[in-house]
């Protein structure tokens, strides 16, 4: 099954906020898709990522950040 990038993004705040991280607003729509799949379920407290999420979300390859790519200095480059 193909996630798109919205509930992609979404399935990642839920992963960071069980690990106790603060995110952003997580649309509905993508939440209500990401409950159907089985990937998020709705609490009281909010929506939480499910065993199944984060199973899908290991199967994703991971974001990369700014910061991630090595670039080489190329030293005595004329």
């Amino acid at each position: 099954m193909r996630l798109s990038d919205s509930q992609l993004e979404a399935l990642r705040n839920l992963s960071r906020k069980k690990a106790g991280a603060e995110v952003g607003w997580i649309a509905i729509a993508e939440a209500r898709d990401l409950t159907e799949f089985g990937f998020a379920t709705r609490k009281a407290s909010g929506w939480e990522i499910t065993a199944a999420g984060a199973a899908r979300l290991e199967q994703e390859r991971p974001v990369r950040e700014a910061g991630d790519t090595v670039v080489e200095f190329p030293f005595g480059a004329d």
